[in-house]
């Protein structure tokens, strides 16, 4: 299982020989454009959307179109997609779990606001719990620290847990320290962060929050992958 992070919330995720990415976010994102990413050469089988900001949904209806991608979301984000004319959606709400070649996709309580660049609703925010080749992988989505992060991590074995850093938006560092401790994972991949102004990290106070509290803090820069 191999995660590559292609900057701000985006990574494409190879498991059990499918490619899966997560809210597709890159020509619109300076620092990935920087560090050489080019959509045209993302390859996507599945594309997980956890909410409508432009930040997560920018380049959904390009990269879906250029690789006919079953697009998992929320109900609101799969029917908006099918008003643009693209029907291989597959719609979740919190709570519910879709069986896939790789193993399943189950959308999670995520603490965040949910709306498309012209202010219209787009379902509630999520996360996704990920299973495939005998592991679990928590994508936090945009969130805040949130009680319901305590019940996934009694219920499920998780391997990773992917969760935002960078404030403002989202939980920061701190709060994501305790989010792994609600989750019992020591394995975290930082997602969200330095991407504008408002999310700038400090990275050597970030990681002595996390070496302090005893994990694992994966922070990966843009076009570089971890293996799980």
């Amino acid at each position: 299982m191999d995660f590559k992070y292609l900057g701000h919330a985006c990574f494409q995720a190879t498991i059990g020989g499918k490619n899966i990415v997560f809210d597709p976010f890159i020509r619109g994102n300076d620092l990935a454009i920087a560090a050489g990413i080019n959509i045209d050469e993302v390859k996507a089988d599945y594309i997980l959307v956890s909410h409508g900001h432009s930040d997560h949904v920018d380049d959904l209806l390009y990269l879906a179109e250029k690789t006919n991608a079953t697009i998992i979301s929320s109900w609101e984000i799969c029917q908006w997609v099918v008003k643009q004319g693209y029907s291989n959606i597959h719609p979740l709400n919190v709570g519910g779990t879709k069986l896939v070649e790789f193993g399943s996709v189950k959308m999670t309580y995520a603490l965040h606001s949910s709306s498309f660049s012209d202010g219209s609703y787009a379902g509630i925010p999520g996360g996704f719990l990920i299973t495939g080749e005998g592991k679990t992988i928590y994508y936090a989505g945009d969130t805040a620290l949130n009680s319901d992060m305590k019940l996934i991590g009694e219920y499920n074995n998780i391997d990773h847990a992917i969760l935002p850093i960078g404030g403002n938006f989202t939980m920061d560092s701190n709060d994501a320290s305790i989010a792994a401790d609600f989750l019992k994972c020591k394995n975290i991949i930082a997602m969200h962060f330095d991407t504008y102004g408002f999310i700038k990290i400090d990275h050597n106070l970030v990681k002595q929050i996390f070496t302090q509290s005893g994990k694992n803090l994966h922070i990966l820069k843009i076009g570089e992958s971890i293996a799980i």
